[in-house]
């Protein structure tokens, strides 16, 4: 019982990170570095090779987050810069919304 309630409570503060760009070395790390350093757990991650470029989508918890989505997204934006690639990130709610058919 306790672990489902856990579940539930986790489950509102998932968050979609995607990653865009050309494919390098060190795209993964770095993403998971900065999610890490902001006690944020992946808890999915998928990603592939489209030619020459690299599309990444992680589902995360930030229950343990001291930081808010909004200092999140900066900080993602501030890697993705640093790597040559887009990262995004949104609140599973707004991500589930812009993508019902």
């Amino acid at each position: 019982m306790l672990a489902e309630l856990k579940k539930t409570e986790s489950k509102g503060n998932r968050v979609i990170v995607t990653v865009v760009g050309p494919d390098c070395v060190g795209i993964i790390a770095g993403v998971a570095q900065v999610l890490a350093s902001n006690g944020i757990n992946i808890l999915d991650i998928s990603q592939t090779i489209l030619q020459e470029f690299l599309v990444m989508v992680m589902v995360a918890d930030m229950s343990g987050s001291p930081v808010d989505l909004s200092t999140l997204k900066e900080r993602l934006a501030a890697k993705g810069l640093e790597l040559g690639v887009r990262i995004d990130a949104q609140h599973e709610d707004v991500f589930k919304f812009m993508h019902r058919i």
